[in-house]
């Protein structure tokens, strides 16, 4: 028996229905399926440039699912644009949250997010201390959380 798959949380609420190659009508054009915690694998790796480890804390998976996720979102995005087809965001296994928590690393500085509802990290991304705080928003002083 196939163990259920995990809800993975999704930090973005995207409208975004389609992408296509531009003067050819939707009709004429395959289309390759991109689920939506996929779009967020791709978010988080190659836009917010996460390792994988990260990522996967955020989408509350393991890095290792999380890599095969983002693996598969790639093998979609690229076929896609290889062979000129559409490419529809719909469906998958997630929840959404938009707010994320802040944290910051006492030890070494490293500061970085989670969503909401994944409890409390283990430890420090960067070093993996458990000398970390949370920061809310209106303390945060840096870009990167605003």
């Amino acid at each position: 028996m196939v163990r259920p798959k995990k809800e993975r949380v999704v930090g973005v609420s995207t409208s975004l229905s389609y992408f296509k190659p531009g003067g050819i009508p939707l009709w004429q054009l395959e289309e390759t399926l991109l689920t939506v915690d996929e779009l967020e694998s791709l978010r988080l790796c190659d836009l917010e440039q996460l390792s994988h480890e990260e990522a996967g804390r955020c989408m509350n998976v393991s890095r290792a699912t999380l890599g095969r996720i983002v693996r598969e979102a790639r093998r979609k995005v690229a076929d896609a644009l290889v062979h000129a087809k559409a490419l529809r965001v719909e469906g998958g296994n997630y929840r959404i949250t938009e707010e994320m928590r802040l944290f910051v690393c006492s030890d070494c500085g490293k500061r970085w997010v989670e969503p909401y509802g994944t409890g409390r990290p283990d430890g420090c991304p960067g070093c993996g201390s458990i000398q970390f705080h949370r920061v809310w928003k209106e303390e945060a002083e840096f870009p990167e959380f605003e």
